[in-house]
């Protein structure tokens, strides 16, 4: 191959190695560091940085560097500098400019006949900078990519070539990741808005909620919390987990939360809410099964009564923080139109707090469900703790901030009556 040739294949290694080695996940400031680090190491002796805008009319703050430290290099009078001895590259209004380059500097003629100076000294080697958009063709750009090589003389085509083209492919990944990041705060604002948001139950009962999305990813998921206020002062606690994730999924919980507030508006007891329920959802083929667990509180009564579709048994903390499963019949999950659902009735006085939650907060991966229920029912939580304290401290100990599915949590306490 002849030797005119070399620089070219030279320039298309760095071009397809900058495809494999920039942009390898969704982080930005991992790509930002991604590609100081590759320009660092295919064009040679230089350092890189990369500085972000926070929007357009934003300031420009430094998003990563990579690369040796450059010399000593007196800045022209007047120029901004970057770094302690070095000019900074001119950039033109709105980063579209062509790149500018810097070679090195000669020293100043002196004025005068040349009998009156002395030999000029010998000047450092000075630093070329090299300045380009973090842009994609025509899009606003997303910052500027600037190189600076200390030494060796200034940038060669084939130096520029390999610095737009890995600019360019960073702005692409960088706006991917923005547009995602921007997608998943909106969806995870309406999925929190789903289920943060509870009817209120009567105000002789106490209640706090959490829910936490499965992971930094995953969009929205099934998982919602519910209460209904019921005549004669009782409040119906639900909690229910539509199967899969995504979109779809958050479409169908909210379908079966409407229509269990419409149900419940009835008054029926909860394991006849259940039942109608699932003859409603079991009508509608294209609705996924959901488990789903119903408690009606009655204060006057001090009485709580479950009924189960599929879901997982609620826990009930006493006044000294010691856990207790409730034992439950366990019907079918909703929309297999089998029915069977039977209720379960316990007393809950006002020292108690009862939680009721999603498979999330306990399952793990390879562990089998009892195991999990267990941990659960070992907790010890500080005495006299309230609903809000009970789910905090209930999440915090089961580590359900980093759990592999959603998580949605209800606790409820009946207010005591003030003493007459």
């Amino acid at each position: 191959m002849a030797e005119r040739d070399e620089p070219l294949l030279t320039t298309v290694r760095a071009l397809e190695r900058a495809i494999g080695e920039i942009g390898t996940t969704l982080d930005g400031t991992t790509t930002c560091r991604e590609l100081t680090a590759f320009l660092a190491r295919h064009l040679d002796g230089v350092s890189a940085t990369v500085d972000l805008l926070a929007d357009r009319a934003g300031p420009l703050r430094r998003a990563a560097s990579a690369g040796p430290a450059p010399g000593p290099c007196p800045a022209p009078d007047g120029a901004a500098t970057d770094a302690p001895g070095l000019a900074a590259p001119h950039v033109a209004p709105g980063l579209a400019a062509p790149p500018v380059a810097s070679g090195p500097t000669e020293p100043h003629a002196a004025s005068g006949p040349p009998e009156q100076h002395r030999a000029p000294r010998r000047a450092a080697p000075a630093a070329s900078s090299l300045a380009v958009p973090l842009a994609v063709d025509d899009e606003e750009p997303l910052g500027t990519v600037t190189v600076t090589r200390a030494a060796g003389g200034p940038f060669s085509e084939s130096d520029v070539a390999v610095l737009r083209h890995a600019a360019r492919l960073a702005a692409r990944h960088l706006g991917h990741a923005r547009r995602l990041a921007a997608t998943e705060d909106t969806a995870l604002h309406l999925q929190r808005a789903l289920v943060a948001e509870p009817g209120r139950p009567h105000p002789n009962l106490e209640i706090a909620g959490g829910y936490l999305p499965a992971g930094s990813r995953t969009l929205v998921g099934g998982d919602w919390f519910e209460t209904v206020r019921l005549h004669f002062g009782r409040s119906l606690l639900v909690v229910g987990d539509v199967m899969g994730h995504g979109l779809a999924a958050a479409v169908d919980m909210n379908a079966y939360r409407t229509a269990l507030r419409e149900v419940a508006a009835t008054d029926l007891p909860p394991h006849r809410v259940l039942r109608h329920l699932d003859s409603v959802v079991a009508e509608d083929e294209a609705r996924r099964p959901a488990t789903c667990l119903l408690v009606r509180v009655d204060p006057a009564r001090g009485t709580a009564t479950f009924a189960s579709a599929g879901h997982l048994p609620p826990v009930v903390f006493a006044a000294d923080g010691s856990a207790e499963l409730v034992d439950l019949p366990v019907g079918p999950p909703l929309g297999t139109g089998v029915g069977g659902y039977e209720p379960t009735t316990r007393p809950l006085t006002p020292a108690e707090t009862l939680l009721i939650f999603t498979d999330g907060l306990v399952e793990r991966r390879g562990e089998d469900i009892d195991v999990s229920l267990a941990r659960l029912a070992a907790l010890r939580l500080p005495a006299a703790s309230g609903p809000k304290e009970v789910v905090d401290e209930v999440l915090r100990r089961l580590g359900a901030h980093a759990a592999e599915d959603d998580v949605a949590v209800l606790a409820a306490r009946i207010r005591a009556r003030p003493a007459s």
